[in-house]
């Protein structure tokens, strides 16, 4: 006999939790199993993402043109490959942070331009502000053991 359980919790994620109660001769046994349905939306952006979004925030670049900001914002620190750029980019679309500003031939090649949302302006500013906050607490820790970074904003 096998029965299924089901609830599904509202809180700051969307979570549902399964659990299938069986036996197989030996006893009853439980199973749980936590499936998460979260977006870019939901969770802190991963770096690439967020340099991404902020190359976007000055102007609609195309491909190329993302890695090299990325690189610049950087400060040379993050070279995207564009396995990476496109996958993330993907993402971010399919989120609704970024949309194709407009797409153009140059060389016989098609060339596509990506812009920021409304909805990637904020996330970005949202994200922005969470890791200025994080950046500030650190570096209150940090000097008070006489190891805050110089150029920091605490």
């Amino acid at each position: 006999m096998i029965v299924a359980l089901v609830s599904v919790d509202r809180g700051p994620f969307l979570t549902f939790t399964s659990a299938t109660i069986t036996t197989d001769g030996w006893g009853w046994r439980i199973c749980g199993v936590p499936i998460y349905a979260v977006t870019m939306t939901d969770t802190p952006l991963t770096e690439p993402a967020f340099l991404i979004l902020t190359a976007l925030a000055g102007e609609p670049l195309h491909g190329y043109g993302m890695i090299e900001e990325v690189k610049r914002v950087s400060e040379g620190a993050v070279k995207l490959h564009a396995g990476t750029l496109y996958t993330v980019l993907d993402r971010l679309s399919k989120d609704g942070l970024v949309e194709v500003d407009r797409e153009e031939i140059v060389q016989s090649r098609l060339r596509r331009y990506y812009r920021l949302t409304g909805a990637g302006a904020q996330r970005l500013a949202a994200e922005s502000a969470r890791l200025a906050r994080h950046a500030i607490a650190a570096n209150k820790r940090l000097r008070r053991q006489g190891l805050a970074w110089r150029g920091g904003l605490a």
